[in-house]
């Protein structure tokens, strides 16, 4: 079973950046596509942003622009820069790979959690 391990997270005013950390146990991290994941006060864990294997990331619109994943295979670690954060941000971020084939040998990490002042 893969462990994820999520860091980073913080209290921070809106308007100001963090960049948060996901390391994966897993033996062949470059050939495994990753996301962060979200999970709002009261709601549900949604997906804000993927990466494929090769370093393309995608995004949800409303981080669009102010978040960017990047990931360093070597050290199997993918990352998560958030600029100009706002209170909508606020929340526990998780990682784990979106490919569904093979994320039920993933364990979700504790994820962690980013909260945004206004």
């Amino acid at each position: 079973q893969v462990q994820l391990a999520e860091s980073g997270g913080g209290l921070v005013q809106a308007g100001q950046s963090l960049n948060l950390s996901c390391i994966a146990s897993v033996s062949d991290f470059s050939g495994v596509p990753m996301a962060w994941y979200r999970q709002a006060p009261g709601k549900q864990r949604e997906l804000i942003g993927a990466i494929t294997n090769t370093g393309i990331a995608t995004y949800i619109d409303s981080v669009e622009g102010r978040f960017a994943i990047s990931r360093d295979n070597a050290k199997k670690t993918m990352y998560l820069q958030m600029n100009n954060l706002s209170s909508e941000d606020s929340g526990v971020y998780y990682c784990n790979t979106p490919h569904t084939r093979i994320r039920g040998h993933y364990t979700w990490g504790q994820g962690t959690q980013v909260i945004v002042s206004t």
